[in-house]
């Protein structure tokens, strides 16, 4: 589960998908499948969040991993690389960014 604290011993990593009102639902049942189905059982993985814009023009994604490692092991996958090409069809552009957290108000 996720959990925004400064003392939690993670990595996160916030990824933004730009898309069309047309592609954003079948986006989001990729996204939505991708962390149910395979994502979730990943080792390091801790939870995640997926958040749609009133317009359906973007989805921002907010992911937590024990370590930075276990979720570049996860992208190198065979199956999250296939996955990825699918999202990318759907969406004009995405990115994933690891952060540090630095204050929770």
């Amino acid at each position: 589960m996720l959990k925004i604290d400064t003392a939690a011993a993670c990595q996160t990593v916030i990824t933004t998908f730009e898309c069309s009102p047309g592609t954003c639902a079948d986006l989001m049942d990729k996204l939505q499948s991708a962390y149910r189905d395979f994502i979730s059982r990943q080792p390091g993985f801790i939870g995640a969040g997926l958040h749609v814009n009133d317009a359906q023009t973007r989805i921002a994604n907010y992911s937590q991993w024990s370590q930075c490692e276990d979720f570049q092991a996860m992208l190198r996958t065979e199956e999250m690389r296939a996955r990825n090409r699918e999202i990318s069809r759907l969406s004009t552009r995405f990115e994933p960014v690891m952060y540090e957290l630095v204050g929770v108000f």
